[in-house]
C-alpha cells in the first residue's frame, strides 16, 4: 500500500511557524538580557545617568514581560496543534479563519469573540490570562 505525497495539512506550516517565531523570541530577549549585563558595568557618573540606567531597565522588564506573555501564548497555540484543536476557536468553538491564523498565528479566538473579549478585558470585567499584573 503505498501512501499519496499529497499537499500537506495547512497546520504542519503553523506549527514552523510557530516554532521559528518563539525560537525568534528566545534569541532576543537573550540580546536584550545581554546588553542589560552590559549596561550595568557602566557605573552611573551622576543622577541623570542613573535615570537612564533606571528608564532602560524598566523598558527591559516590559518588554521581557511582553516577550513572555508571547512565548505561552506560542507554546499553548503549539498545544492545540498537537491536541487537534488548533485554528478552533477557544469561546465559540468555531474555526479561525486562515487569513486571522496567518496574521496571528498563536490566536485563540475568532476576530469576533476576540474583540468582545477585549472589550472586557478593556473594562476592567476579566483579566487576560496571559497578562502579568502589577502588584
Amino acid at each position: 500500500m503505498s501512501v499519496k505525497n499529497g499537499p500537506k495539512p495547512k497546520h504542519v506550516d503553523y506549527r514552523g511557524i510557530l516554532e521559528a517565531k518563539a525560537a525568534e523570541v528566545r534569541r532576543s530577549m537573550s540580546a536584550q538580557k545581554a546588553a542589560q549585563v552590559v549596561a550595568r558595568l557602566d557605573i552611573p557618573s551622576d543622577e541623570g545617568d542613573l535615570s537612564q540606567q533606571h528608564h532602560e531597565e524598566w523598558i527591559f522588564l516590559n518588554r521581557n514581560s511582553i516577550d513572555m506573555k508571547l512565548l505561552r501564548e506560542i507554546a499553548d497555540a503549539l498545544h492545540r496543534l498537537d491536541t487537534k484543536t488548533y485554528g478552533i476557536c477557544l469561546e465559540c468553538e468555531e474555526p479561525i479563519s486562515p487569513k486571522r491564523l496567518d496574521a496571528v498565528p498563536w490566536a485563540r479566538y475568532c476576530v469576533s469573540c476576540q474583540e468582545k473579549i477585549s472589550a472586557r478585558i478593556a473594562e476592567g470585567e476579566i483579566v487576560d490570562e496571559y497578562q502579568v499584573v502589577d502588584r
